[in-house]
């Protein structure tokens, strides 16, 4: 018997779980399997280039369009029904995958108005057979996702379309599911706030839209409530069917097919902490925490601790070990136990020196919400472990949350090994590309854009202070839109400097809007306005990724959206993703940085060389000059991720020798 390739049917994956639930089994590598793989990552290409072949299946594709766009609705629908057993019998490179392109691109062009263009069938080709694309942003990546997702599920497969958050969520599937419809596919959204039966009708459809985080944590509470379906037997009972199994098979454990939008934010800056299903616990630690954060305050930074800032790290000295001791003779409990008092002084010190309101967490509702560094918004019913939560809650003078007893874990390492293969996109995938092959199994392939970009970039200014920096971006912004009549975009790292910058425009007159957390209920609105003429918007990350900035016709002849960068981010591809907001689709726009030397992300990975250019450069008109920036960004963001490389592969390590040790567990028979 011959059997086919798994790219020409990646739902044939040799290594398939042994369950009733589509589920790939990541094999378990030795050492010397481990180094064999990264050898071939370091030999092979980072990026993969296009083919030959990829452009001659977009132009089949093409083609073939011609000759359905005499079908009716009805027609059109009928010809998508009938793919189904082709494209189970060829798989994703044959006839059928052509006419299901074709199709999905007919029904887009009677719902949207436009056809897809090459670079956008060839993207979603190669998202459909496994790999990570790098799309320029406002190259229509939603649209591109409607050919693969749509084709995928026409061969019988359950789609999981994955975004980063609930706006784009929506947003995606208002978009799509038209298209969807016109093929006689039944699509469904997952909203984190539905009930349990309407998220397991939801999670039934052929395809499915749903943030990641909802999806991850829908999957491990299926786990949690169910045996595990791993023997031969239970896979047998399984394919006799039932309205039981046919929901497990369509629920949040099937995992089909996937496609990633943000592909590196979810893959790679998400993946250094795992998901947790906690329980709360009943007792309070009110007096330990208020006693900790009093004898933190006593401690003495060098000689009672060591604070490194670049790893977000606290270690206690002998001395200090001793300090805590003294302190803590007379307590009973918890401060009688060495280990316990010093692993709670350290809390009390994270609390004190690691994490800022306003920037690392929020106070809302009399309620601590952490905000999520790299999309700016405000993580809903998360908390830090360990007890850090409940200690920063003392430290503002709250009423302390119950602890909580970790249920259920995993990483998403881990999750996103489990599907049969999954695909994705994002603007910002290049840098990683050698971490997404070794860790995903995934390549990443570079798509070129369709339009020639015409975004500008006016330079980087490196002020001497926050304030003088805060200044020079108001008068720069003002400048951009009462002057030329521009849009301006204005991107900042925390809530604390959208607030300040917000200030200093009102002082000086100037209109303007704020999104942060504390105002996403308000970012569609924010968003519907920030292209029109003159708009000045301030806005965290929460406007760098997915955000797609309407120009009305007069701010397109006045220039396009112009964007500033007011602090660089640890990642360069976070920066790209604010800067791809000006200039998309062949619009005009253009780009600035203006940026202070004292900016945390300096001190905190490059102090030394901030100092010798604070105090061995003289500035000239209060700011120092541009190239220095490039310096420093170059050396702090090769730092960061660094680090942030090797947190994500110590993640990955702990969570696969947890379930090696441990895989009797319920938690790791996750």
């Amino acid at each position: 018997m011959i059997t086919l390739r798994p790219a020409l049917r990646p739902w044939m994956t040799g290594d398939r779980s042994a369950s009733a639930l589509p589920e790939r089994a990541w094999p378990k590598l030795r050492w010397w399997d481990r180094l064999g793989c990264q050898v071939e990552n370091a030999l092979r290409p980072a990026i993969s280039e296009l083919r030959p072949a990829d452009h001659v299946f977009a132009r089949r594709v093409i083609r073939q369009g011609r000759r359905v766009e005499g079908l009716t609705d009805a027609e059109l629908s009928s010809a998508a029904q009938a793919l189904r057993p082709a494209l189970l019998r060829e798989g994703l490179r044959g006839r059928a995958a052509v006419m299901g392109f074709a199709l999905a691109r007919e029904a887009s062009f009677r719902v949207l108005g436009f056809r897809h263009h090459p670079v956008q069938i060839i993207g979603a080709a190669r998202i459909m057979r496994g790999a990570l694309v790098e799309m320029a942003t406002g190259e229509g990546k939603t649209a591109t996702t409607a050919l693969a997702a749509a084709t995928v599920a026409l061969a019988g497969i359950p789609v999981h379309v994955l975004t980063v958050n609930e706006y784009l969520r929506a947003r995606d599937f208002e978009t799509l599911a038209p298209i969807y419809a016109r093929l006689g596919l039944r699509a469904a959204e997952v909203d984190p706030d539905q009930d349990e039966a309407a998220k397991a009708a939801a999670y039934q459809a052929e395809i499915c839209h749903v943030t990641h985080k909802t999806l991850v944590f829908d999957y491990m509470r299926a786990r949690l409530g169910q045996p595990a379906l791993s023997s031969a037997q239970r896979l047998a009972v399984a394919r006799l069917g039932g309205a039981r199994t046919r929901a497990l098979l369509s629920g949040p454990g099937a995992l089909g097919f996937a496609i990633l939008d943000e592909a590196d934010s979810v893959l790679i800056d998400e993946a250094q902490t795992p998901l947790i299903i906690a329980a709360p616990e009943a007792r309070s630690r009110i007096e330990d925490c208020r006693f900790a954060l009093e004898l933190a305050a006593y401690l003495v930074k060098g000689r009672d601790f060591t604070l490194r800032a670049d790893a977000r790290r606290i270690d206690l000295t002998e001395g200090g070990k001793r300090a805590i001791a003294r302190a803590a003779a007379a307590n009973g409990g918890l401060w009688a136990v060495p280990r316990a008092r010093e692993e709670l002084a350290i809390q009390a010190l994270s609390a004190m020196h690691l994490y800022q309101r306003d920037q690392h967490y929020i106070v809302t509702e009399d309620k601590v919400q952490i905000v999520d560094e790299f999309t700016g918004r405000v993580l809903a019913d998360r908390q830090w472990q360990a007890g850090l939560h409940q200690m920063i809650e003392a430290r503002e003078g709250l009423e302390l949350s119950a602890e909580r007893n970790t249920l259920a874990q995993i990483t998403f390492q881990s999750f996103f090994r489990r599907y049969l293969w999954f695909g994705g996109m994002s603007g910002t995938i290049a840098e990683v590309s050698r971490e997404c092959r070794h860790v995903y199994d995934r390549p990443v392939c570079r798509v070129p854009t369709h339009r020639r970009s015409r975004r500008r970039n006016l330079g980087t200014r490196l002020m001497t202070s926050t304030e003088a920096k805060l200044v020079a971006v108001a008068r720069r912004a003002q400048h951009m839109a009462q002057a030329r009549g521009r849009p301006v975009l204005i991107g900042t790292r925390s809530v604390d400097i959208s607030e300040r910058l917000s200030e200093v425009l009102t002082a000086r007159g100037a209109a303007h809007k704020v999104l942060n957390a504390r105002q996403d209920s308000e970012e569609a609105a924010i968003i519907a306005g920030a292209g029109a003429v003159g708009q000045i918007t301030i806005a965290t990350n929460m406007a760098g990724r997915g955000t797609d900035i309407k120009l009305s016709p007069a701010a397109r002849a006045a220039g396009g959206l112009h964007v500033i960068l007011t602090e660089f981010h640890e990642s360069r591809r976070v920066d790209r993703q604010l800067f791809g907001r000006a200039a998309r689709q062949g619009d005009p726009g253009s780009i600035e940085t203006i940026v202070a030397l004292r900016d945390p992300l300096f001190e905190r990975f490059a102090g030394g060389a901030v100092a010798l250019i604070a105090y061995g450069i003289p500035p000239v008109l209060g700011r120092y000059p541009g190239i220095l920036a490039e310096m420093l960004r170059r050396i702090v963001q090769a730092r960061a991720e660094r680090l942030a490389r090797r947190n994500r592969a110590a993640t990955l390590r702990r969570s696969e020798k947890l379930a090696s040790l441990l895989a009797f567990t319920r938690q790791t028979g996750l």
